[in-house]
């Protein structure tokens, strides 16, 4: 069995990103009404029905609906924390340089990409949306168009000519 290699705790106090478009947050508001309405309240009937069966101690089904009551509880505050410390993307509409929430044309290797700038929790890459955060999305931040940006990936540098700020 091959053990991972990498730090105690390293990912123990990450702070998460607070910056989200407006969608994103309607859908966390949305994922978390369905999970405080509907959910939470089937578990909670669920973890009761089971409990007057009697013994907790061999009463595998009440102590699995426990942890799944658990678990939506946690994801309940999770997400009350998200919706809390969200910060709205907001850009400028004026496309002087490159800001979080404006989509940005680049070529690199005669390879031409749209990319947007977004927090971390939007990312998708396959679909046109990465962090500010990443190697890329930080060495783009603050460009103007015609500015290159490089960015250094195991050891060899990759160089993007900024051809459009959209916003």
């Amino acid at each position: 069995m091959r053990v991972p290699i990498r730090k105690a705790g390293q990912y123990t106090y990450i702070k998460s990103d607070p910056l989200m478009t407006e969608a994103k947050l309607t859908e966390l508001k949305n994922q978390l009404k369905k999970l405080k309405e509907i959910i939470q309240p089937e578990l909670a009937k669920e973890v009761k029905r089971l409990a007057l069966m009697g013994d907790f101690s061999e009463n595998a089904a009440y102590q699995i609906a426990k942890g799944r009551l658990r678990g939506a509880n946690e994801k309940i505050d999770k997400i009350t924390k998200q919706i809390a410390e969200a910060k709205i993307i907001n850009p400028s509409k004026t496309i002087h340089e490159i800001e979080i929430g404006h989509l940005v044309t680049i070529i690199s290797s005669k390879q031409t990409k749209k990319y947007r700038l977004l927090g971390s929790s939007e990312t998708n890459p396959a679909q046109g949306a990465i962090s500010y955060q990443s190697p890329l999305g930080s060495a783009l931040l603050n460009k103007k168009v015609g500015e290159i940006a490089q960015v250094k990936i195991d050891g060899q540098v990759t160089e993007y000519k900024i051809i459009a700020i959209e916003y």
